[in-house]
């Protein structure tokens, strides 16, 4: 098994992420440094990232509702809390599947699995990620439209995304949004609506593929059944 599938399925870091660990030089396989990723692993090599052995692990996932004010990280060097600090109980070595701002709250998966993130975040895939945007100005067809085409953002065209106009309220001069997308650029959603002059005031995210946060107050996790699993698994592939 190549190196940057091996530190995948043992929960390390997706399978791009952990190639960039080993161009870093932080990955020894039997005590020595390997940087080329075409590197095979075989049984009873003793692989270790940051000196640390890494050993597989059964694979686990969990659905969290992420509250405001938290990060969507293994750690901070800041010392602000994250994400796996509400998850105390589990035992695995699990990392958010994409991100979250600190600001934004909603649904979100964690997981060990490498090769479940990668299916769950490239953009080819076209998992629908759902959110609730409330935002500063009047929401009209005419001024959301650009995001139904498709957006120059930071330089890179968003793919076509869909809307739901759920509340205007003139006297406050602020609405709120429903927008689907397919993507998890940075800021993504804020940037989208604010080049449609429209300021994002407060965003959760609602649903993500086939899953919803029904039942789980923010702070609250719970672990996917089997059948989530490969409904998720089933919208990568059919999207292909």
């Amino acid at each position: 098994m190549r190196i940057n599938k091996y530190l995948a399925h043992a929960g390390i870091a997706s399978r791009r992420k952990s190639e960039e660990l080993i161009k870093q030089g932080l990955v020894t396989v039997n005590g020595k440094v390997v940087k080329e990723l075409a590197t095979l692993i075989k049984s009873g090599d003793k692989v270790e990232v940051e000196g640390t052995p890494v050993y597989n692990e059964e694979k686990v996932y969990y659905l969290l509702n992420k509250p405001r004010g938290v990060i969507s990280s293994v750690s901070d060097d800041k010392g602000r809390k994250t994400v796996t600090d509400l998850l105390p109980q589990v035992k695995e070595r699990i990392y958010p599947v994409g991100r979250l701002d600190w600001d934004t709250s909603g649904l979100l998966i964690l997981t060990n699995d490498g090769d479940f993130t990668d299916k769950m975040i490239h953009p080819r895939n076209e998992i629908d990620k759902v959110y609730l945007a409330r935002v500063k100005g009047i929401a009209t067809k005419d001024n959301l439209r650009p995001l139904t085409r498709g957006l120059v953002i930071d330089g890179k065209k968003t793919k076509p995304a869909r809307y739901n106009i759920l509340k205007v309220d003139t006297e406050k001069n602020r609405s709120v949004v429903e927008l689907t997308i397919h993507e998890g650029r940075n800021h993504q959603v804020k940037k989208m609506f604010e080049s449609v002059g429209l300021l994002v005031d407060k965003l959760s995210r609602t649903q993500f593929g086939t899953l919803n946060l029904s039942g789980l107050q923010p702070g609250e996790s719970r672990r996917l059944t089997k059948k989530e699993i490969s409904q998720l698994h089933n919208l990568a592939v059919t999207k292909k």
